[in-house]
């Protein structure tokens, strides 16, 4: 297996690594700094994530084997975007092992994306020598394992990790196209066998603590500094959203059948003929409909960094999330991304996003409309409303799971 690796850099296995001094603090802080971790999570080239925010903090003192995605569901062989996923899975093992950013690297699994019991014995056998060799190669010890991707359950545990972390963002099993018993049997091994469990949302808390006794609620946080830019005078809103007609009702997110309630959206912008509905984001479902409309403007996926350009062109951001059990476990980065640019939020029934009580919560197609309406009596990035959420950054949030943390492992020995 060691040609794996072979293209990897040799300064790859003596990567930047924290002063170990850290190790001789007191035990709380000392979890969190000078050690090794595996993370199981989306993609390094996706969307910036929860799982993103955290692993690039916990980079500053730690080093970072990033496993991208392994997958959770069999590819649809109709599906031009899952086609497009294979390819680019396949075009990575070429370089399966990289160094992204100081201390965070980037390990592309040999895995096939197929489920059930042969499915499952067989990525468990492929992945467990290419993430051991690449574990060996970093010459990697006392490693904490975050697992973020429920479907790691089938080799985490067995990697002779020290402290094994499950880091639940969402109900897989109600997503679209899973292989639900499989993901099922492979989440209930992980709870079972994990040190501790956090949760990003309310509704994800008991079932998981029925599991796992250790299992506790740490709510997202966000980027304050990178979004509150949609404020600053200096930040130029993008070309192709400055010249359209306002108000500007914008969205930016994935737009997939779990997360965008289409009807709705056809509703907003047939009741708002002069506004510019505009929504930034990949798309994995039929929208031809919503297209067809003359004041929609679907912009494609945009760099995160110009992300708060984009919301200080906004008026209203909008979490047009349909109501659904993926929806009603989920905590929408969006949310706080938006208010931290200062926007007024308009958004469906979705908890997370009501026990913020910043946003402006419609139960219906027309009371979303309404709801518009009164947003757009102060519109646009406001100064007063970002400050209000800057308390919620990424920074507070890690330390609320290192306090979890402290109460399940100690510092490994120096």
């Amino acid at each position: 297996m060691s040609n794996l690796i072979g293209l990897a850099p040799p300064a790859m296995a003596t990567a930047i690594f924290p002063n170990t001094e850290a190790r001789t603090r007191t035990p709380t802080p000392a979890l969190l700094r000078g050690r090794d971790l595996l993370c199981f999570s989306h993609d390094w080239t996706g969307d910036p994530l929860s799982k993103t925010h955290l692993m690039r903090l916990l980079a500053r003192d730690n080093r970072v084997l990033w496993v991208n995605s392994i997958g959770y569901r069999t590819p649809r062989v109709w599906s031009g975007y899952d086609l497009r996923r294979i390819l680019r899975k396949a075009a990575a093992l070429a370089t399966p092992l990289r160094q992204v950013e100081r201390n965070i690297h980037v390990l592309n699994p040999l895995a096939v994306p197929f489920y059930g019991p042969r499915g499952t014995r067989l990525n468990r056998w492929l992945m467990g020598r290419h993430i051991r060799h690449a574990m060996r190669h970093l010459n990697f010890q006392h490693v904490i394992n975050w697992v973020f991707n429920p479907a790691a359950g089938m080799i985490a545990g067995h990697l002779g990790e020290e402290t094994l972390i499950y880091y639940c963002v969402d109900e897989y099993t109600a997503f679209s196209g899973v292989h639900t018993a499989t993901l099922v049997e492979l989440e209930q091994q992980l709870l079972r066998r994990a040190d501790l469990v956090i949760v990003s949302a309310a509704n994800l808390v008991e079932p998981r603590r029925q599991i796992n006794p250790q299992t506790f609620l740490v709510r997202h946080g966000v980027d304050y500094e990178h979004f509150r830019t949609a404020l600053a005078p200096a930040t130029q809103i993008p070309s192709g959203l400055a010249g359209l007609p306002r108000p500007i009702l914008g969205y930016f997110g994935l737009i997939a059948r779990d997360w965008v309630d289409l009807e709705l959206l056809i509703h907003v912008a047939r009741r708002f003929p002069q506004a510019s509905l505009v929504m930034l984001g990949n798309i994995t479902m039929d929208v031809s409909r919503l297209a067809a409309l003359p004041n929609v403007h679907l912009l494609g996926r945009q760099p995160y960094a110009s992300l708060p350009a984009y919301a200080r062109g906004f008026d209203v951001g909008l979490i047009p999330f349909p109501i659904n059990p993926v929806t009603l476990h989920s905590n929408p980065l969006k949310a706080r991304e938006y208010l931290a640019a200062g926007l007024p939020v308009v958004s469906t029934a979705i908890p997370e996003v009501q026990v913020l009580g910043q946003c402006r919560i419609a139960h219906d197609a027309d009371s979303f409309v309404r709801e518009i309406h009164a947003a757009l009596r102060a519109p646009g990035p406001d100064a007063a409303r970002s400050a209000a959420i800057r308390h919620e950054s990424w920074d507070a949030r890690l330390d609320e799971v290192r306090a979890h943390l402290a109460t399940v492992t100690t510092p490994p020995p120096l």
